[in-house]
C-alpha cells in the first residue's frame, strides 16, 4: 500500500511538472508572437499580396509594431489584410499613414511597412484603414531584368557591327582611324587653332595694355573720368558750340530770308539787278563807260605829267613821297 502511494505521488509530481512546463512554454511562445499583448485591429486592401502570410511582421520607422492577423479575398479581386498593431505603438502612427509590402532583406520573408502620414491628423484607432502604395513584385523585377538583358544584348551586337566597320575603315570614324591623310589634316587644323589661340592671347594682352594706358593718370580718358575741371571745360566748350550753332542757324535763316526776298521782291535794287534785263544791260554799259573814262583820265594825267608847265610840280611831289 505504501509503495502504491509513493508511486502515485511521483506520478502526480511528474504530471504537475509537465503541466507547469507546458504553461510556461505557451506563455513564452505567446509573448514572442504578442499573443497576450493588447492590440488594435487595422485593415488595408492590396491588389496583390506577393506571398504575404498571416503571422508576418509589421514595421514602422524600423520598429516591429505588430503582425498580420488574417487575409481574405474581396469581390473586386482585392485582398483585405487585417493587422494587429500594439496598443502602445498606435499613438505614434499617424492616421493617414500608408502601407506597402516589402521584404525582410533581399530574399527574406514578406513584411508590411507603415510609413508617411502627418502627426497632426491624429493616431490610428481600432478599425482604422491604411491606404496603400503599389510595389514592384519580384516577378516584375525579373521580367524587367530579362528585358534589360535583351537590350544589353542588342546594344552589344550593334557595337560589334560598328566596331567591325570602324576596323574595316568604313564611315567617317573608320576613315579617321585608318587614313593617315585625314589624321594629318586634323593635326594641321589643330595647329592652326593653336596659332589662332596664341594670336588671340596676344591681342587680349595688347588690349589690356592699351586699357591700362588709358586709365593711367594724366591720360585723356583718366582726366575725362576723374578730373572735374576737364569735364567742366568740355561742358563749357560744348555750350559755346551750341551757341555758335544757334547763331549759325540764325545767319542761315537770315540768308534764306534775304534770298527769298530777292527772288520775290523784284522792285528792290537788288531785285531789279537780278530780274530786270534792261537794268542789267544799262548797269553793264555804265561799267564799260566808267572803265573807258578811267582809261582816258589815266592818259590825261600821264600827258599832264609830261607837260613842261607841270613837270616841275610832279617831280617835287615825287621827291616828297620818297622822303
Amino acid at each position: 500500500m505504501e509503495q502504491e502511494n509513493k508511486h502515485a505521488i511521483k506520478l502526480g509530481l511528474f504530471i504537475f511538472l509537465g503541466l507547469t512546463f507546458f504553461i510556461v512554454g505557451v506563455l513564452a511562445i505567446g509573448n514572442i508572437n504578442k499573443t497576450f499583448t493588447k492590440t488594435a485591429t487595422v485593415t488595408t486592401v492590396f491588389t496583390e499580396v506577393n506571398g504575404l502570410q498571416p503571422g508576418d511582421n509589421i514595421w514602422f520607422s524600423g520598429v516591429k509594431v505588430g503582425t498580420v492577423k488574417e487575409m481574405r479575398f474581396l469581390p473586386n479581386a482585392g485582398v483585405e489584410v487585417t493587422m494587429k498593431i500594439e496598443s502602445k505603438s498606435k499613438e505614434f502612427i499617424p492616421k493617414d499613414s500608408k502601407a506597402k509590402i516589402s521584404s525582410d532583406g533581399l530574399i527574406g520573408n514578406k513584411i508590411i511597412v507603415i510609413y508617411g502620414g502627418n502627426p497632426t491628423s491624429g493616431h490610428i484607432v481600432d478599425g482604422s484603414k491604411f491606404s496603400i502604395e503599389e510595389t514592384t513584385s519580384t516577378e516584375d523585377m525579373m521580367n524587367m531584368l530579362q528585358e534589360n538583358n535583351k537590350n544589353v544584348l542588342a546594344i552589344t551586337n550593334d557595337f560589334k557591327v560598328i566596331s567591325k566597320r570602324i576596323a574595316d575603315g568604313e564611315g567617317t570614324l573608320g576613315k579617321f582611324m585608318t587614313d593617315d591623310a585625314i589624321y594629318e589634316n586634323l593635326n594641321l587644323t589643330i595647329n592652326t587653332l593653336k596659332t589662332a589661340s596664341q594670336n588671340t592671347v596676344q591681342l587680349t594682352d595688347a588690349i589690356n595694355d592699351f586699357t591700362t594706358k588709358l586709365n593711367a593718370e594724366g591720360g585723356l580718358a583718366n582726366d575725362l573720368a576723374t578730373d572735374t575741371t576737364v569735364f567742366n571745360s568740355i561742358q563749357s566748350t560744348v555750350a559755346q558750340l551750341n551757341v555758335i550753332a544757334g547763331t549759325a542757324q540764325q545767319v542761315a535763316n537770315n540768308l534764306q530770308t534775304t534770298t527769298s526776298e530777292l527772288n520775290t521782291n523784284k522792285n528792290s535794287p537788288a531785285g531789279v539787278l537780278l530780274h530786270d534785263e534792261e537794268a542789267a544791260a544799262g548797269l553793264k554799259a555804265s561799267i564799260i563807260a566808267l572803265e573807258s573814262s578811267t582809261k582816258k583820265l589815266n592818259e590825261s594825267m600821264d600827258a599832264l605829267q609830261h607837260n613842261f608847265l607841270l613837270r616841275g610840280f610832279f617831280k617835287k611831289k615825287d621827291k616828297e613821297e620818297d622822303n
